[in-house]
């Protein structure tokens, strides 16, 4: 009996409302903080991936304008590239930088796209155009470039770049 005093002045004192008004975040939110965080997501990822090469020296990588690593480490016999409406046929493998893998054409088999006008990675289409028949190649893209903000809502996290192994097996012009 003498507990259940204290006990119940502690459930009246808990249960007593007075919470404050929440704040609320600045609610205008301007394009040029928008602009500021993309670029500070940006600059960390571009880190994490330049942290990830260093311990992959014989990765010799090039890297264009918008963040996507590549390296052609076996060439084909093809001699044209591809080009913006052409439909292109590849075997895949897409890990994150940990190492695990995400999806492969080993399950599926190989896939058919069309370079610039199927709803597929940017930094795939963009990789894609520098390969030829029978080139392997990796490439390295950056989230903004491939699945962004909120991941593929299955197998690839939010702000996950992501590694292609890829081998362009045929390219059906598009004349």
């Amino acid at each position: 009996m003498k507990y259940l005093l204290p006990a119940l002045i502690l459930v009246v004192v808990a249960c007593k409302n007075d919470n404050p008004k929440m704040e609320v975040a600045n609610p205008n939110w301007s394009k040029d903080e928008s602009i500021k965080m993309n670029s500070e997501f940006a600059a960390e990822e571009d880190n994490e991936i330049d942290v990830f090469l260093m311990t992959r020296p014989d990765w010799k990588m090039k890297e264009t304008g918008t963040g996507l690593r590549y390296m052609i480490y076996k060439n084909g016999i093809g001699t044209d590239s591809a080009k913006v409406g052409d439909a292109v046929t590849v075997d895949f493998e897409i890990t994150l930088l940990s190492g695990e893998i995400c999806y492969s054409s080993k399950e599926n088999g190989a896939e058919t796209f069309l370079v610039e006008k199927s709803d597929i990675e940017s930094g795939l289409h963009e990789g894609i155009k520098y390969l030829t028949v029978g080139d392997r190649a990796k490439f390295i893209i950056p989230s903004r470039a491939a699945h962004g903000l909120i991941g593929d809502t299955d197998k690839i996290p939010p702000l996950s770049p992501v590694i292609y192994d890829i081998e362009l097996l045929k390219i059906d012009k598009n004349d």
